[in-house]
């Protein structure tokens, strides 16, 4: 895996990521819908920790500034 993601697209996947776990964990969400944006955000994490997108290669988008190697 090729790293197709920036500092800056990290960032605000990690900050969204925490956003929807503090809604979570003081009860704004709940239900069907606070776990469907519970496993968003775990997806959010995971990704901006591997630094790649499996989304952005099917749309052949790179964020990352630095050479693959």
């Amino acid at each position: 895996m090729k790293k197709n993601m920036g500092n800056t697209d990290k960032a605000i996947r990690t900050l969204i990521a925490l956003i929807i776990a503090a809604l979570s964990y003081f009860e704004f969400i709940t239900g069907i819908f606070g776990n469907i944006l519970l496993v968003l955000a775990i997806i959010l994490l995971v990704t901006s920790l591997v630094n790649f997108c499996p989304l952005y290669k099917l749309l052949g988008i790179n964020t990352c500034k630095t050479k693959n190697n």
